[in-house]
């Protein structure tokens, strides 16, 4: 059953980090670059990161302030790299995401071997500051810089038998340890229907915080899908394939009873372990005040229509 929920920017400014942080690391940041300085001042992490230029302001996430970057890129579940949460900053270090193509194949007109250069420049970048729910219960929100998945589908002429994309994650053992272990089947794999890859919202993001994708963060490109819970938003993308059947996703593969193909946030359907009710806020501390979580994540108003009829309570 579906509840009205708050709009996309309604969230409360003491739930993340203040803004005046985050733009005042990112001038400082510049300023430091254009004075020779910024080798002097950066850590290992921030000097890795290159900055993309032509990233256009986009009314995505207006009123919604990033959690601090250092929490986004150091919190990961990434398990290609390791099980704990700060495994994949360290593990993904020397992971090598250029050069790097994505096989685009199965229901369209131009199947081919894309050089993720040729994928991504005929778009233009755009930031979109997006709240991520994670399964788990905690949340934050990431200013990512992508390209609407629709746009990048568009160009590869799906045909009329497209009716669900399947995703797929690089699978190179020695570059991810976290492969050599039996946690799920590898390579990890993902699927969207059809309409919900088409939808504005869903992005393939190849930057956040206007620097290129971080390692542990999918590098060099990612899916996100903001009104779903994290682990479909999968990373480090070797494979986009067009079906007309539903693909077979990784965790409703390991774990079916636990998770479903459209694992869309749901506060009144709880996990089989835990409630789904409410959030952590990273960076807010383990034993803050939590959250209500919004039904979609708080993306009712552009998602809802995708599911009219289905029951939401068995689509976990």
């Amino acid at each position: 059953m579906l509840i009205k929920q708050k709009k996309s920017s309604d969230i409360a400014s003491s739930e993340i980090t203040s803004k005046s942080v985050f733009m005042n690391r990112r001038h400082f940041i510049q300023a430091a670059a254009a004075s020779g300085l910024i080798g002097s001042i950066m850590t290992p992490d921030m000097a890795d990161a290159s900055a993309l230029s032509g990233v256009g302001k986009t009314p995505y996430g207006k009123g919604l302030t990033p959690t601090d970057q250092k929490l986004v890129t150091s919190y990961n579940n990434f398990y290609e790299f390791g099980t704990s949460k700060d495994d994949p900053v360290d593990a993904a270090r020397e992971f090598k995401a250029k050069p790097w193509k994505v096989t685009i194949d199965g229901e369209v007109g131009k199947p081919g071997d894309y050089n993720f250069e040729d994928l991504v420049s005929p778009h233009k970048l755009q930031e979109r500051i997006y709240r991520l729910r994670c399964v788990e219960a905690w949340s934050m929100v990431v200013p990512w810089v992508g390209i609407p998945l629709a746009d990048m589908l568009a160009r590869v002429e799906p045909t009329s038998k497209a009716k669900y994309v399947a995703f797929e994650t690089l699978h190179d053992p020695e570059q991810m340890p976290g492969q050599h272990r039996r946690v799920l089947k590898w390579p990890y794999v993902e699927g969207l229907r059809m309409d919900e890859a088409m939808n504005p919202l869903t992005l393939m993001a190849v930057g956040l915080y206007g620097e290129e994708l971080p390692n542990q963060n999918g590098a060099p490109i990612r899916l996100v899908v903001p009104w779903k819970y994290g682990f479909k938003s999968i990373k480090s993308i070797v494979r986009i394939s067009l079906t007309e059947k539903m693909p077979p996703t990784s965790w409703n593969r390991s774990a079916a009873r636990e998770y479903g193909f459209y694992a869309n946030v749901n506060p009144e359907v709880s996990h089989p372990r835990w409630s789904q009710a409410k959030e952590r806020i990273i960076g807010e501390g383990y034993f803050s005040a939590k959250k209500e979580t919004l039904m979609f994540n708080g993306y009712s108003e552009e998602v809802a229509g995708l599911y009219t009829g289905m029951d939401l309570s068995k689509y976990y």
